[in-house]
């Protein structure tokens, strides 16, 4: 049975010593996120302390849901409804998961848990946690789940422990996340051409949104022309390649007003605006609202809402 309750908090310079659990951190509720790194729980007993805490916004989550039917539709056909799910969750989400009355796990960690780690292995972390800012998700066969409990078995081994070896910690977390990354690749061997493409899109527009905005740009770096990418995208996504990268901006603009505190004019300085009320234009023109209008209404709904793991 899948089932962990337990919190991790690192010092500095602790990365070859042991690390003391201190059980009472888990009944604190006064104990911010912002002093940890790690955090895991089963869904059933996720306490309004971690789902309220702002803090909450740096962390990556994994989410995997056992024998439950899947948050979205999926999409392929070699995924059934009900089955094992992992989500998984970027830090800044604009969006949340409704996972109310679900059975499963979360497992939360912040970037700075794997900063020491090869460059290669971290941006494959950050791709598998889906370009576009709002979640990824597989679904696991019983190898692949048997797999993956294997390696939770051996976390849920250790912090059980009265000390925890930061090195064992860190390493077992890994271990869990190059096998979710080799399921990814496998899930995209089963994909066809176009989906490869799409993906490939993707990837490459969220290294260059800020700077490159024309549809013959992705293209030549596809090495296809642009018409066949609109096609190609409109066939898979409904969208032309100018649509998805105004919907990443408008994306980003969307994190940036929730998450930061830049003003409206910086924030669109910073995704290339030079002007306030171009900026303004373009927002309203693709959400039917101002970006201070959309501000105001998505704080005061974030703070009433965020709480997705219980029923509204």
């Amino acid at each position: 049975m899948l089932f962990a309750i337990f919190v991790v908090h690192f010092r500095n310079n602790t990365s070859n010593r042991l690390v003391n659990f201190n059980t009472s951190l888990i009944q604190n509720s006064a104990y911010m996120l912002s002093d940890k790194v790690l955090y895991i729980r089963d869904l059933a007993d996720c306490p309004p302390s971690y789902l309220d805490d702002p803090g909450r916004k740096e962390f990556y989550e994994i989410v995997w849901l056992i024998n439950e039917e899947a948050l979205h539709t999926p999409q392929h056909d070699f995924q059934t409804l009900i089955g094992n799910w992992i989500y998984l969750i970027p830090p800044y989400r604009v969006h949340q998961l409704n996972k109310a009355g679900k059975k499963g796990v979360l497992i939360s960690f912040k970037h700075e848990l794997l900063e020491d780690d090869l460059k290669e292995f971290l941006l494959d972390v950050f791709r598998i946690f889906n370009v576009q800012g709002e979640f990824s998700c597989l679904q696991l066969n019983e190898e692949s789940a048997r797999s993956l409990q294997a390696v939770y078995n051996l976390m849920h081994e250790e912090y059980a422990k009265e000390e925890i070896n930061l090195i064992i910690v860190k390493a077992l977390l890994k271990v869990f996340l190059l096998k979710l990354i080799q399921l990814k690749e496998q899930h995209f061997t089963l994909q066809d051409i176009n989906e490869k493409r799409v993906y490939e899109f993707m990837m490459l527009l969220e290294l260059n949104y800020h700077e490159e905005r024309t549809a013959a740009f992705y293209a030549d770096k596809m090495n296809i022309s642009a018409k066949r990418l609109n096609q190609i995208l409109k066939e898979k996504l409904s969208k032309t390649g100018m649509q998805l990268i105004h919907d990443r901006l408008v994306l980003e603009a969307k994190r940036q007003m929730i998450h930061s505190e830049n003003t409206i004019k910086e924030i669109g300085f910073n995704l290339g605006f030079k002007d306030r009320s171009y900026f303004s234009r373009f927002f309203k023109g693709h959400t039917n609202q101002t970006p201070q209008e959309f501000q105001n209404q998505a704080k005061n709904y974030v703070q009433q809402h965020d709480n997705t793991l219980y029923p509204e």
